[in-house]
């Protein structure tokens, strides 16, 4: 029997796209199992590489936009249009990470009370000057916390303080917030269909909120994230005041650092589960019949993984199929054995010794490879399998002989 191996990993935030993640797993996968079979299947989940994924599943086209960054710097941002039968309406993806994520906030100014998500509304009307008729927003790895305050007035949204002035950008805006007018909201955006892949385990607010759970991860303190709470329950309460909608507590209304409230109160979208979303482009499923053992790996492996991470959903998917699964990460944080009861039934580390975030981040790629070469070795020494090169094979045509 040829062992089948399924490489199906999420991207390491800043430092290796889910494609790339794949291409370094597949090369230690080979080191350590000559003779197995190799199936990629990177997963994106809505943050970064997600426009690039689902416009090559697709065979669609990608262009740039200059847009607004999260300090407001210029940056050039990817949108995508997905590849479709002749006739259907225009699908355009749009990624938060392309124009708020983490990446593009400098490590001396990761102060999310002051990123703004301007630049994915910029992305947004873009797309709509382009003709999309559809927009599939992926939300994931922002730096951001504004609860999409900027993406609304990009879009012609008013955010007003108590003297009719514009609140000033960020979620430290929001504590100023006293009224919002829609009246100047880009029109199109109502002839538009509005969707947007989330994790459904984001709450705006609460125990669970996203300025408690995501907030030092974006560089707040302790007191910044106390003042973000406090602002986007005023953001909410104006938001239910403006549309009539209460998402305080609406699932997946807290990604992106409450974008997913704003894009869905404001713009009108809606919001999914984003594996409802992603699956119906990827082929995860169909490849998992066809394999043994199935690897996936993210940036680091916690007891936030089995809260919609994609190596969680992975495990998930591959026990419906009895399929044994090992996860690969960056770094193991608090809780990181919680992934064994989300399925997980091995996982290991990539880091070999101590060393700054800047080299694990430069040295990712060939760190990912070795740790998933030496933890398929562990598996072949279990299994019986032989872990020594396969024979070169020799093709012969009548005027040479090729080694292959």
């Amino acid at each position: 029997m040829t062992l089948t191996l399924l490489i199906a990993p999420s991207g390491f935030k800043e430092s290796l796209l889910p494609w790339q993640a794949a291409e370094h797993m597949a090369d230690g996968a080979r080191r350590a199992l000559p003779h197995a079979r190799i199936i990629q299947a990177p997963v994106v989940d809505g943050g970064e590489g997600f426009t690039e994924g689902l416009v090559h599943a697709t065979g669609g086209s990608l262009r740039t936009v200059d847009v607004s960054g999260p300090v407001g710097q210029r940056l050039q941002a990817r949108l995508g249009f997905l590849g479709e039968a002749p006739g259907t309406p225009t699908t355009a993806v749009v990624e938060v990470a392309a124009a708020a994520g983490l990446r593009w906030v400098p490590a001396d100014r990761r102060n999310p009370l002051h990123t703004c998500s301007r630049g994915v509304g910029e992305l947004i009307r873009a797309a709509l000057d382009a003709g999309a008729r559809r927009i599939l927003l992926g939300c994931g790895d922002s730096g951001i916390n504004d609860g999409g305050a900027g993406m609304a007035q990009a879009l012609g949204a008013r955010l007003l303080d108590a003297r009719g002035n514009a609140i000033a950008p960020g979620a430290a805006g929001l504590l100023q917030l006293a009224h919002i007018d829609l009246s100047g909201l880009d029109a199109r955006l109502h002839r538009t269909q509005l969707d947007a892949a989330v994790n459904w385990q984001n709450q705006l607010l609460g125990p669970r909120g996203v300025a408690r759970v995501h907030g030092p991860q974006k560089g707040a303190t302790t007191t910044q994230v106390a003042e973000m709470e406090v602002a986007l329950h005023n953001f909410a309460r104006h938001l239910h005041r403006a549309t009539g909608m209460d998402v305080s507590r609406q699932p997946g209304s807290g990604a992106s650092g409450g974008l997913g409230a704003g894009f869905c109160a404001l713009l009108g979208g809606r919001l999914h589960p984003r594996y409802e979303v992603v699956m119906q482009y990827l082929d995860l499923d169909r490849l998992m019949d066809r394999c043994h053992l199935v690897l996936t790996a993210e940036g680091q492996l916690d007891d936030q993984t089995p809260r919609g991470k994609v190596p969680a959903e992975v495990a998930r998917r591959a026990k419906q199929r009895g399929l044994p699964v090992i996860a690969v990460a960056g770094a193991l944080g608090p809780g990181a054995d919680s992934n064994h009861a989300a399925g997980i039934d091995a996982y290991t580390s990539t880091l070999r010794e101590p060393c700054s975030l800047d080299d694990a981040f430069r040295q990712a790629g060939p760190w990912l490879a070795d740790a998933t070469e030496q933890a398929l070795r562990m598996v072949a020494i279990g299994m019986g399998l032989s872990t020594a090169p396969a024979a070169p094979a020799v093709v012969r045509s009548p005027d040479a002989t090729v080694v292959v």
